[in-house]
């Protein structure tokens, strides 16, 4: 999901997923109302009703989305890769590409996950276990000193903290936008380069402590 300007070219349903999670991370779940989604994109907030029964469906359709996509994404990325290494990096490249892309949905997971449903958020935690999992295997793939039973809490946690870098970055540092130069702030493309480095830093420190 992307998080640029609604174009006319973007299907209506994916219009207002976008605006839906710009207004939800930007103001709070319970501090935005469907009529306001509906002028963000050019219709009525009844005419939502057509593609969404409420906006309960709306949090629940972004955060089960995201978390659907990130673990076949994953699953994608890793099973095509050339080896273990090769895996994790693809791996590392794609939740980048996810941290950088679509901060709204971020924002929405670490604040209005206990807005959805106790079946969707039960859906969500099951999906993003998954996710996890997927990671756990490519890192012990990937660092044999990772791969024996009481190194395996090691890796979990590398996993986790490296997680909490990737999905904090855009917030607490922020990327320079695509038209403008705002100081302090890196390009896009550096800021993916730095946070890729950082990963496989991580990874290889855990590793490290492992085999002293």
């Amino acid at each position: 999901m992307s998080n640029s300007p609604v174009t006319s070219a973007t299907p209506r349903r994916d219009q207002i997923r976008r605006e839906a999670a710009r207004l939800f991370a930007a103001r709070g779940f319970l501090g935005v109302g469907v009529d306001e989604i509906g002028k963000a994109v050019g219709i009525s907030g009844p005419g939502l009703y057509r593609h969404f029964a409420g906006k309960d469906a709306m949090l629940a359709d972004l955060l089960v989305g995201i978390s659907e996509r990130l673990l076949e994404e994953g699953r994608r990325r890793a099973g095509a890769a050339d080896g273990p290494q090769a895996a994790l990096d693809a791996l590392i490249r794609g939740h980048v590409e996810f941290a950088l892309d679509d901060a709204d949905l971020i924002t929405l997971h670490d604040r209005e996950l206990l807005h959805l449903r106790e079946e969707d958020r039960r859906r969500v935690r099951r999906l993003q276990r998954g996710y996890l999992e997927l990671w756990v295997d490519a890192v012990r793939g990937a660092f044999p000193e990772l791969a024996t039973e009481p190194a395996e809490p090691v890796a979990r946690a590398a996993v986790h903290a490296v997680f909490g870098l990737l999905n904090s970055t855009p917030h607490s540092i922020g990327v320079r936008p695509a038209h403008g130069d705002r100081a302090g702030l890196l390009p896009r493309a550096e800021m993916a380069l730095l946070l890729h480095r950082l990963a496989q830093g991580a990874f290889a420190a855990a590793a490290l402590a492992r085999s002293v």
